[in-house]
């Protein structure tokens, strides 16, 4: 579900070309996930992707050494009660991340 709202701002030309890598998470690999991807998606890596990719590969951590961290400390920066309020978090932890991607873009 959450997805494609991601994806809603890059644009058409990048999604094209664009690769997906999966980290190995249970719920990545479900059926609905990996069909979702094949149907929508040409490039993927990930369990059973149009490229495997071995469990606990060292090309994958990069994400558990920014991203995820990242997310998390924005994310519960304040007590979340309610499932919209989380999803806010989320999306306002995306944001931060894209703002300052695409400034280092700039400089690069």
């Amino acid at each position: 579900e959450v997805l494609p709202l991601l994806l809603e701002d890059v644009p058409l030309t990048t999604r094209q070309v664009m690769w997906f890598q999966l980290d190995g998470a249970p719920a990545q690999f479900a059926c609905t996930v990996r069909q979702f991807l094949n149907t929508n998606y040409t490039h993927w890596i990930g369990r059973r992707g149009t490229v495997s990719w071995p469990p606990r590969s060292p090309d994958l951590t990069p994400l558990n050494f920014y991203l995820w961290g990242y997310t998390k400390q924005k994310v519960y920066s304040v007590v979340i009660k309610t499932r919209d309020q989380l999803l806010e978090r989320i999306t306002i932890a995306a944001d931060k991340i894209r703002q300052n991607h695409v400034k280092i873009q700039r400089t690069q």
